[in-house]
């Protein structure tokens, strides 16, 4: 991706250029996902695969031509132990969120870029190359219809709001491949009238989109599994903090960016 510094630009912007990035890195994602693939595991028992790899190649190099200098951590160099030390400003990298889902080749993995100031999520893209489906978030929030390698059309985007919380009972979302007793728990104590499965950060969207109201994880995550998801909901006029209310911190370096409980919502709390 050959373009200049954005170093300065509105976070609606960094946000375009950050779909803009997904969706060229897509190309090899959908290459090596129309293929007869070799699945690995990592030292954590992650799976991981070369559609990983290589859109994460294409990803470090282009945001280091979009913000230079700013420090990233990409899960997959992050397993290789080369990260950049972060300060008050950084970019997360999930190459392929949701690599069990990429494996059971149900569409329902994305690729997420975010950029993180003073503990907030900016501005992100979630793509989902295999549904076409296409997520920003900046200072607002777009959905737009997209092939992988496709350049964004901004003026074909649907403005994204969330929705109210239903008085009548919520819609939770729930990730397809991770769920645990104390997330369960938690639903019981809401007025939860439905649940609906995602897999990846797509769970994020649906909120963003008005189709669900919450969303709780109590089961460990990292810190580039949410990033971007929460920078479209945020912008979506949504947001996702601690269970007890208290803002989600970003940049736990320390924890190797392991993340603690959580509950996103489709209203701000």
């Amino acid at each position: 991706m050959s373009v200049a510094s954005l170093e300065n630009a509105s976070a609606d912007v960094l946000a375009l250029a950050f779909g803009q990035l997904c969706s060229e890195a897509a190309i090899p994602v959908m290459e090596i996902y129309a293929s007869d693939f070799e699945v690995r595991y990592k030292g954590d028992n992650s799976p991981v695969s070369a559609a990983d790899e290589a859109a994460e190649e294409v990803i470090l190099a282009g945001l280091k031509s979009l913000l230079p200098g700013v420090p990233v951590i990409a899960e997959e160099s992050y397993s290789r132990q080369e990260a950049d030390d972060v300060g008050a400003r950084f970019l997360l990298v999930d190459p392929v969120d949701g690599t069990r889902e990429f494996i059971k080749r149900n569409g329902e993995f994305t690729i997420n870029i975010a950029l993180v100031e003073n503990g907030v999520p900016r501005a992100g893209a979630v793509y989902a190359p295999a549904i076409k489906r296409l997520f920003i978030g900046g200072d607002t929030a777009q959905a737009f219809s997209l092939d992988a390698g496709e350049v964004i059309d901004p003026a074909a985007g649907e403005r994204l709001g969330g929705r109210d919380r239903a008085a009548d009972g919520l819609t939770a979302v729930m990730s397809r491949s991770h769920q645990d007793d104390q997330t369960l728990d938690f639903l019981k104590e809401l007025a939860v009238m439905k649940t609906v499965n995602a897999g990846s950060s797509l769970k994020f969207c649906l909120l963003a989109e008005g189709k669900a109201d919450v969303y709780p994880r109590f089961g460990p995550t990292k810190e580039w599994d949410v990033a971007a998801g929460h920078a479209v909901l945020r912008a979506a006029g949504g947001d996702m903090t601690q269970p007890c209310g208290q803002a989600f911190p970003y940049g736990k370096q320390e924890d190797e960016y392991l993340n603690g409980a959580f509950v996103a919502w489709a209203s701000a709390p």
